[in-house]
């Protein structure tokens, strides 16, 4: 017999994303699937932070480009397997990933780093030093 406490995953709003492919406005002038990573953004009092989740992307298969007030996040995840197998089930679709966010001017540009690590890329955006909250020092005279 279960108790009442335990709570189940139906129970929870948990529920797992399935990688979904871009649906761009524009035409893609290269074949593949091209997928949109999924992300979640954290926020402090010094800092943001972004991980998006990019399974099978190699650290050095990422480029991130910031121009304009414009971060630009890319990878490929290319297809396993050697020549001389032949896929019987392919379950696992490989692609580009591409996602783009315009940033504010609380972030200090200059700043921003990037790691990657298991298929998550992890990127901290430091807010500028005026973004910031602080406290005042009132002083006697």
């Amino acid at each position: 017999m279960v108790p009442e406490e335990v709570i189940t995953m139906a129970d929870k709003e948990l529920q797992v994303r399935e990688k979904r492919e871009l649906q761009a406005d524009a035409e893609q002038t290269r074949s593949g699937l091209v997928f949109t990573p999924a992300v979640d953004i954290f926020e402090s009092e010094e800092e943001i932070t972004l991980l998006a989740d990019m399974p099978g992307v190699p650290s050095d298969g990422v480029t991130i480009d910031l121009q304009n007030d414009e971060l630009k996040v890319a990878g490929e995840v290319e297809p396993q397997g050697s020549e001389n197998e032949t896929s019987l089930v392919r379950e696992y679709e490989t692609g580009r990933f591409h996602r783009h966010f315009s940033l504010s001017d609380r972030i200090d540009q200059s700043r921003i780093s990037a790691s990657m690590k298991d298929g998550v890329l992890r990127l901290v955006l430091p807010k500028v030093e005026k973004a910031k909250p602080r406290k005042i020092e009132v002083k006697a005279e």
